[in-house]
């Protein structure tokens, strides 16, 4: 018997919505409505500590417009759950976001730790991999958001897992602006600076979980399934093809130079490229470059299905 449930994942650089009929005996979910805007919450929240108004009024506008849908499809609101991660964690004024999201959809929502973060991701991306799709186990999935990134090891369960701060809009936020601007295209000084907090903040996730143990590395969130859809070549966005695709290390190292060499105009004009990340997707793709580096991994595997999944998963 089918549950209809609602997960809403509300990052620092988007806020997302899956409405699916859960199945807790075949662990399936049926899509019904997923959606994505990008709402830049954390914007300044690595420098203030504060959410800004203008962020947290964007925020509410998409709250609105999930609340609508999720009305629509009957939704009961015991099988809804809003999850907040980096940006609102670190957050000063957290309770100002907390009572707008309870005003307008009216369920608290949770600041879960890295460590749940971690755990939601782990299970969205890894509940349909097995042995038919050739993918040896434990799996690294990392999960590069706006302001955190988070490395979970495991096999059927989770092993190690840790959460840094090295999300793309963090990253770009501390190493690419100047005078509050963008630095279009970055400085080589500004990159090496970019790396060098990359591999520091890689170094402290080495100390929780044990890299050289995963034998399969799966990539999650806008930066790696943007990078996807550059490898594949695709004249649009399409989650389906990019869904489970392989991206080479060399491919990575192409495409992150590329970025990192590109004009907002430039980056702008890529197909699969969404409006919201064409400012971080560079550094979104500096970590990820890092990341295979740092653990020897010769290809990722990008998956669609992540911590929305995962928060829908919770709710069986």
């Amino acid at each position: 018997m089918t549950t209809r449930v609602a997960a809403i994942d509300c990052g620092t650089n988007s806020i997302r919505l899956l409405v699916a009929d859960l199945d807790p005996a075949a662990g399936t979910l049926t899509d019904l409505e997923r959606r994505m805007r990008i709402v830049r919450l954390g914007q300044g929240v690595d420098r203030t500590g504060r959410l800004a108004p203008e962020a947290l009024e964007r925020t509410f506008a998409a709250c609105r417009e999930y609340a609508e849908l999720i009305r629509v499809h009957g939704v009961p609101h015991e099988r809804v759950r809003f999850v907040a991660t980096s940006a609102s964690r670190d957050a000063e004024n957290r309770d100002d976001f907390v009572r707008g999201v309870r005003a307008i959809l009216g369920v608290e929502p949770e600041v879960i730790t890295g460590d749940q973060e971690a755990e939601f991701s782990f299970t969205g991306a890894t509940r349909e991999l097995g042995a038919a799709d050739g993918l040896p186990t434990p799996y690294l999935v990392v999960d590069i958001g706006g302001g955190s990134t988070e490395f979970v090891l495991g096999d059927r369960h989770v092993i190690a897992a840790r959460s840094v701060n090295i999300g793309c809009v963090r990253m770009t936020e501390r190493h690419l602006l100047r005078d509050g601007h963008l630095t279009d295209p970055p400085t080589p000084e500004q990159i090496a600076a970019m790396t060098a907090d990359i591999d520091a903040a890689l170094s402290e996730a080495a100390r929780a979980v044990p890299f050289d143990r995963a034998r399969t590395l799966v990539g999650l969130a806008g930066s790696v399934t943007t990078i996807g859809g550059i490898a594949l070549g695709l004249p649009a966005y399409d989650p389906a093809a990019i869904h489970h695709s392989r991206v080479s290390l060399e491919q990575v190292r192409e495409i992150t130079t590329r970025l990192l060499t590109a004009t907002h105009a430039e980056r702008a004009a890529i197909p699969v490229m969404h409006e919201g990340r064409t400012d971080v997707i560079g550094a979104g793709a500096l970590v990820l470059l890092r990341i295979m580096e740092r653990t020897g991994a010769k290809e990722v595997v990008v998956s669609e299905h992540d911590i929305l999944d995962g928060i829908a998963f919770s709710l069986a």
